[in-house]
């Protein structure tokens, strides 16, 4: 690769472009935002103009008047609305890099993730979004080697390894060696299929309708990728709205019924893995046998996948340090170290 092309210098951004949360790392920083990913649209005389982004529009979920939509401009971890996302990458550079001017100055190298799965036609969107927002040059890497890289794995080294990256939008399985991916699974499964998950079982047993925060905020506090031994576990108190009474209504949750609630997409994640293990040459397969699996993205946190995984496959599993970080902190180190910029795509 010729590194020329890559002019790196103290303004530049890695940007983790997440389907939940976006994560922006600034060079000799670090990590300096982490928001989610929504934008609040206010339309006046028919013209939508951006009312808030990130945390603030967030809370808006659901509780918005009629004048004011909230988008997730990125669905199963590439660009569904690409306006909006222009909209969203550049109140975060201008954030992260602009200080406040309203414009950004200068020269802006910026290095996006994309799941490795992702078209062409899915990564010329996120490269235009990017330019449009007022980076000057645009770099991609994928989304398990920018995992492996920031959860300390040795991807230079001639050594086999396996990353699990569970996001909101996609699950990205990567078998790393030699700062290249021997072999990459996406699947477009992941947080948001979970909650999707949750809501549909209490809609389902409880004729409850909740919203996707009720949802997120159950799987974050109770969620479990495998029944509790004594068959209930941890309990909460979730309010919604009663389907055929059409009046509000607030019922208990048990870790149990999340569970099973969320077997199906857990499932999804754990063939991914398998399929990628049997696609996987035995030389570099030796190697996981002793390294074992690392896990990344906030789906990580889900309690108990590490078991269930490692029940599945019989190898040892871990968690990485800071899971909902390494996507942004491996692409933030290919910005300042030179070993890693082989992994680096020109846009």
């Amino acid at each position: 690769m010729n590194f020329s092309l890559f002019n790196f210098g103290a303004r530049d951004v890695a940007i983790d472009l997440g389907t939940a949360n976006t994560v922006v790392y600034l060079r000799d920083r670090g990590i300096v935002i982490e928001e989610p990913s929504v934008v609040a649209l206010e339309y006046r005389n028919g013209m939508p103009q951006v009312r808030a982004v990130g945390e603030d529009a967030k809370l808006m979920l659901g509780k918005t008047p009629a004048n004011v939509r909230t988008v997730r401009p990125l669905r199963n971890g590439v660009i569904a609305d690409l306006e909006v996302a222009e909209q969203m990458i550049k109140h975060f550079m201008l954030k992260a890099i602009g200080g406040g001017r309203g414009r950004i100055a200068g020269k802006t190298q910026v290095v996006i993730c994309v799941p490795s799965g992702s078209t062409n036609v899915e990564r010329r969107a996120i490269r235009d979004a990017a330019s449009n927002a007022g980076a000057s040059q645009v770099s991609l890497i994928e989304e398990p080697m920018a995992a492996a890289i920031g959860a300390g794995m040795p991807v230079a080294d001639p050594i086999g390894s396996m990353v699990a990256d569970i996001g909101g939008g996609t699950t990205e399985v990567g078998v790393i060696s030699l700062q290249g991916l021997a072999y990459s699974q996406s699947v477009r499964i992941g947080g948001d299929k979970m909650d999707e998950a949750i809501m549909s079982y209490v809609r389902r047993t409880h004729n409850l309708q909740i919203g996707e925060a009720t949802a997120e905020r159950v799987k974050k506090q109770i969620g479990s990728a495998r029944v509790p031994a004594d068959g209930r576990g941890l309990t909460l108190g979730v309010k919604g709205l009663h389907v055929e009474k059409g009046v509000p209504r607030e019922i208990e949750l048990t870790q149990a019924e999340i569970a099973r609630a969320l077997s199906e997409p857990v499932g999804r994640i754990v063939h991914a893995v398998r399929e990628a293990l049997e696609h996987t040459e035995p030389e570099i397969a030796a190697d996981i046998i002793d390294a074992g699996i690392t896990m990344t993205g906030g789906g990580s946190l889900l309690r108990d996948i590490d078991a269930v995984l490692a029940d599945e496959t019989g190898l040892p599993v871990r968690v990485a340090d800071n899971p909902m970080q390494c996507v942004a902190l491996g692409a933030g180190r290919t910005l300042e170290e030179q070993v890693y910029r082989g992994a680096l795509h020109p846009a």
